[in-house]
């Protein structure tokens, strides 16, 4: 009995040196990157104010929740929202545009930085390549508001860009913005416009990372500029390619509300309602704030099932993931 009851406050003597030597150990760590965890502190602040102490508010989707009662007065409808939205003549109309226009984004919008920074790596003008990157930045630090009205103007029946060089082919004027059949084309080209260049930054400083032994190797083997491309860059940035199309997977019903809001019109309600919008006008405008929260819960699950997926396809089949 005597040596047993020894063995085991050896074990627990071990135990708590080990626990310890790791708090030690971790406790170095912190030390030693304390200016890193520093820079990092602002981010994680913003993060708890504005993005996880929000998530308290989705407890008003399963309630009829008054303004005046406050959250715990309210009363406990439970899914009665979520059936009234699901049951909503216009469900599959707003879940259609939504991810029609999210897909037609990461169909078109997704490619093009990459395209971008594939054409920049081979300018061999420093100064012209400069120009063009500045050029291609700058609508990304316009805001959407801007953006929106520069887009109204070129688009104008009465003097806009667009429809002055129609004109100069003997075409008549169009109102692009009234017809439903084009207010996806015009969304997502303007998305590509705005965010095009800024997007590039990744995949540019992916693009440095490669070693350029590597394109020597691939000369002396004969290869050209295309089998360079293939062989040699597209499989140095293709771990960044990966992160970022999951990244955007699950943002596909993400769709930014404030210039969807400020392109549509009610011509275009049939191709152009999505659910941000429609969260604006009966959360906000209605003031049914629990109808609301429980259409953007929903948004958010979807999006999370969509990352998931993408996020676990990736995994099996090029061995990249976020996780």
């Amino acid at each position: 009995m005597a040596g047993t009851e020894s063995v085991q406050v050896d074990d627990m003597r071990g135990t708590a040196l080990r626990g310890r030597t790791r708090f030690a150990s971790g406790w170095k760590k912190i030390r030693k990157s304390q200016y890193l965890l520093l820079l990092f502190l602002p981010c994680l602040v913003y993060f708890i104010l504005f993005k996880y102490m929000p998530m308290f508010g989705i407890v008003i989707s399963f309630k009829n929740y008054n303004l005046y009662k406050g959250i715990w007065g309210s009363d406990w409808v439970g899914l009665k929202y979520y059936n009234m939205f699901f049951a909503n003549p216009d469900f599959l109309i707003l879940l259609r545009n939504t991810f029609l226009l999210g897909l037609y984004k990461l169909i078109f919008g997704f490619p093009a930085p990459i395209v971008l920074a594939l054409m920049l790596n081979e300018v061999k003008n420093a100064l012209f390549k400069r120009f063009v990157q500045t050029a291609s930045y700058l609508p990304h630090f316009i805001s959407n508001v801007v953006i929106a009205s520069m887009v109204v103007m070129f688009l104008s029946p009465s003097g806009g860009l667009i429809n002055r060089l129609l004109g100069a082919f003997g075409a008549e004027p169009i109102n692009f913005l009234v017809l439903p059949e084009l207010f996806r084309s015009i969304y997502v080209a303007s998305e590509i416009w705005q965010h095009i260049g800024w997007e590039t930054i990744i995949y540019l400083a992916a693009l440095t990372s490669i070693d350029p032994m590597l394109y020597e190797a691939a000369e002396m083997d004969g290869a050209g500029r295309f089998k360079k491309l293939m062989h040699v860059t597209l499989p140095g940035i293709a771990p960044a390619i990966v992160i970022l199309f999951v990244l955007n997977v699950g943002k596909v019903l993400e769709i930014g509300f404030e210039k969807v809001f400020l392109l549509y019109t009610p011509a275009t309600y049939e191709t152009a309602d999505i659910l941000s919008t429609y969260v604006y006008r009966t959360g906000l405008l209605q003031g049914n704030f629990s109808y609301a929260a429980a259409i953007d819960l929903f948004t958010g699950v979807v999006s999370l099932i969509f990352i998931f997926s993408a996020n676990y396809l990736s995994r099996k089949l090029s061995e990249t993931s976020l996780w």
